[in-house]
């Protein structure tokens, strides 16, 4: 079926700021009638009930052992604290200030839902958008000029991995359903076509890139994953699954590791120094449902994977055949929305989704809200909810600027930046 379109007065890039002064009511307030649920501690399974705690939660957490940052910071100095606990301390003060976050700025460029998103590597108040028409927004929203808006072809364009160049940010690199894997520059010119099907019945959904060895990696529809050099010089293609690889995640500390999803309903770890064929794998982690997504940490030591059901796991690196950290979480697929991705904070171990409540969900409750969902990437709770009553749709993608104290999340046809109010910022 043809996607629809949207009227004709949405074709045009706008951008809806919000004022700052006004507040959200807290899920709590809007849905008095809903169960608070608690979350279970682990257990020997390492299995994790998510529930639904609403955006109160923080209140409830443990504070912090140091209430001063400047305090942890001098205790550490001198000797009386640990990093680790410093760390847990930092994360645990920033996940109070989640408190004051809310939806400052909004964009709703495209005329089909937006499908993929990347934050600028250098400038934290600027990122790109790919919509299932093929169109490109680029979006500094720290400035009042018009964002960048690159036509797509409509139809069958849909843009499916959007990354920038690390070794030139004026150019990013995209992967569609048009059937190729390309370089372009914030004009929309083409500077180099790296990967080209030249058939409508093969098309590449994922990509990702590395500056250290300047490789371009890519994964189509029929299991396919095709590795390139920077200068668009294949290394090889192989077929790694049996289906459409979803995502493609090269690690960021040892980026000869090789991290491949798929609909085949497994993930698979390479070492890209030894790849003969499919049967040189490293690992194949069996899941239970199709997967979406497999992301590494920061630090390169856990692999974050989302299936199209209701499970996020957490693996070690270092542990691959040790059972994974299992968060129960409602997030299914659905033909018509943009797959849910969970992410990683890039300087905190929290793990950051959209929640599509499920009623055959375990702990689903009445008038459950689509929200946000905080994780702490180590114990697997729930650390907190955003929610926004005026943007209470299905969010399919978020993820963290940088410096960590932006999100940007895709609702649909709309662009949501989160940040902390004005006043709480001072």
């Amino acid at each position: 079926m043809a996607p629809r379109k949207r009227p004709e007065t949405q074709k045009t890039p706008e951008v809806v700021v919000r004022p700052k002064s006004r507040r959200s009511r807290s899920p709590r307030e809007l849905e008095p009638e809903a169960k608070k649920l608690c979350v279970k501690g682990p257990g020997s399974s390492r299995r994790f009930d998510s529930g639904c705690l609403w955006a109160g939660l923080a209140s409830l957490q443990v504070p912090p052992s140091y209430t001063s940052i400047v305090r942890a910071l001098h205790h550490h100095k001198l000797g009386k604290a640990a990093w680790p606990s410093l760390q847990q301390g930092l994360q645990q003060s920033f996940v109070h200030s989640l408190a004051s976050y809310r939806i400052f700025q909004k964009a709703a460029p495209f005329d089909r839902r937006a499908t993929s998103l990347a934050w600028h590597p250098t400038h934290p108040s600027t990122l790109a958008v790919g919509s299932k028409g093929g169109d490109i927004m680029l979006w500094n929203f720290g400035i009042k000029d018009k964002p960048t808006f690159i036509k797509g072809i409509g139809a069958g364009g849909s843009v499916t991995g959007l990354k920038f160049n690390p070794l030139d940010t004026n150019q990013f690199f995209t992967s569609s359903m048009e059937g190729t894997t390309r370089l372009q520059d914030f004009k929309g010119n083409t500077l180099r076509v790296f990967t080209s099907s030249d058939t409508c019945n093969i098309w590449f959904c994922s990509l990702d890139v590395s500056a250290r060895s300047r490789m371009v990696v890519t994964g189509d529809n029929v299991g396919h994953v095709i590795l390139l050099n920077m200068d668009g010089r294949e290394l090889w293609n192989l077929r790694m699954h049996k289906k459409k690889v979803t995502h493609v995640a090269l690690n960021p500390c040892c980026d000869w590791l090789l991290a491949t999803a798929s609909v085949d309903q497994t993930v698979k770890i390479w070492d890209l120094r030894q790849v003969k064929g499919k049967s040189s794998c490293l690992h194949s982690l069996l899941h239970s449902h199709p997967v979406n997504a497999a992301c590494f940490s920061p630090d390169g030591a856990q692999l974050l994977t989302t299936d199209q059901k209701s499970e996020l796991r957490v693996y070690s690196a270092s542990q691959w055949d040790c059972p994974p950290s299992l968060i129960p979480h409602p997030h299914r697929h659905f033909q018509h929305l943009t797959p849910i991705k969970a992410t990683w904070h890039p300087r905190y171990n929290l793990i950051v989704v959209g929640r599509y409540p499920d009623p055959n969900f375990k702990s689903c409750t009445p008038h459950e809200l689509r929200t946000i969902d905080v994780f702490d990437g180590s114990s697997g709770k729930m650390m907190y909810q955003l929610y926004d009553p005026e943007s209470s749709g299905i969010i399919s993608l978020n993820e963290f600027n940088p410096m960590g104290d932006t999100l940007a999340s895709v609702m649909g046809y709309h662009i949501l930046i989160w940040s902390q109010e004005a006043g709480m910022r001072k």
